[in-house]
Order: structure tokens, then C-alpha cells, then sequence
């Protein structure tokens, strides 16, 4: 297809698609002629992860470039590519807590990590990020959400292996490093907002009529 049909099958504008091809975040299409070239399916896909990454997950373009060069890496194994573009994808923050508390919540974690036999490197941002928020919960005197650490993570693991079993179907390599990438951005907003559902109608069972 030419870039006006480009645009036409996935709702970007030709101006919007000149500007990732510049950027390096789309592929190049085929030339056809000096003036024209053509674009395929792989083109398709690659614009709806980069909306997907712009639009819905708010990342930054230079980021958005370190994702996909990520997942273009054919020399690299699967694991590796998905971790790199997960990194890129993990927001960098620091909440306030004490010392202390920061120093307890980093005990709970490597605990955690070692009695389910989970493989994270030391340098993953989510590790970080889940120890800053378990030591904030404890500073602000909500320590008893971090007591349930143990099966908050079983019932990630559980529904994560059930997210990594529904990918697996995907035809190719950058197919599948795509959709785990996807599912990742789309994920966290499908949990979060089941999680709050569920909170209303809790709540509606215990406390309406009080």
C-alpha cells in the first residue's frame, strides 16, 4: 500500500507517519519508484504499538525509540528485547519514605523474590519501584497492604503466565515482542480498573447502607 493508504487503514495522519519515518520509529517502506514506496502489514502493526506508546501509555518519543529499536534487535534473544523495552516503558520516580522504612521494605522484597524463584535482574526499574512503594505504605501507616505482598504476587504470577500463554499464538518474533509490549501498556489500565470495580462493589456490600 502507498502512505495515503497507510494512513487511511490505521487512522494516522500522512503528515503524523512522515514524522516517525523521519525519526527512525517506522521502517522505511519499498521504494517503488524514486518519489513512492510501498508499505505492508509489518508497517500496520508498527504504527498501532507506536500509538498505542504515544496515546495510551503517555510515553515520550525518545522513548518510544529506544522501544522499538529494542524490539528490531534481531540479534538479541526475546528476553532480552522485552526487557529493554519494558525498562523504557517503567517510569523512574522516588517517593518519600523513611530510612527505615525503606530498609524494611527492601528485606520484604528480596524475600519475596527468592521464595517464589522469580529471575529479576538488579538493575529492573519495576524492582525499584515496588520497594519505594512498599516503603511509603509503611510510612504512611499503611503497612498491613504490604502484609498481603505475598499474594498480591501470586495472583499476578497467575494471571501474567495466563497474558504470556494468550501472546504465544502470534505468528512471528516481532509479532510477539510487540503484543507483550502492548499488553503490557493495555494491562495495567484493564487491571486497575477491574481492581477499582471490584473495590465499589465491596464497598456497596459492606458500608452502603452504614
Amino acid at each position: 500500500m502507498r502512505i495515503g493508504e497507510l494512513s487511511k487503514a490505521t487512522d494516522v495522519p500522512v503528515p503524523t507517519i512522515k514524522y516517525y519515518l523521519r525519526e527512525g520509529l517506522l521502517p522505511a517502506g519499498e521504494l517503488s519508484s524514486p518519489n513512492q514506496a510501498s508499505y505492508g502489514e509489518a508497517h500496520v502493526r508498527r504504527l498501532r504499538l507506536i500509538r498505542a506508546l504515544i496515546e495510551l501509555a503517555q510515553v515520550p518519543v525518545v522513548k518510544v525509540k529506544e522501544i522499538v529499536e529494542s524490539l528490531d534487535a534481531d540479534t538479541e534473544p526475546l528476553h532480552e528485547q522485552i526487557g529493554r523495552a519494558h525498562r523504557a516503558l517503567t517510569p523512574t520516580r522516588r517517593l518519600t519514605a523513611t530510612d527505615e522504612a525503606r530498609a524494611a521494605a527492601t528485606r520484604q522484597v528480596a524475600d519475596l523474590i527468592a521464595e517464589r524463584g522469580w529471575t529479576v535482574e538488579a538493575d529492573a526499574p519495576a524492582l525499584t519501584t515496588l520497594i519505594d512503594t512498599i516503603a511509603a505504605l509503611r510510612t504512611l501507616g499503611q503497612g498491613y497492604l504490604a502484609g498481603h505482598l505475598d499474594t498480591y504476587a501470586e495472583a499476578v504470577e497467575r494471571f501474567t503466565r495466563i497474558e504470556i500463554e494468550a501472546v504465544t499464538s502470534t505468528p512471528t518474533r516481532d509479532q510477539l515482542a510487540e503484543s507483550v509490549v502492548i499488553g503490557t501498556i493495555l494491562g495495567e489500565t484493564l487491571i486497575s480498573s477491574l481492581r477499582l470495580l471490584a473495590q465499589e462493589s465491596i464497598s456497596a456490600e459492606r458500608w452502603k447502607n452504614r
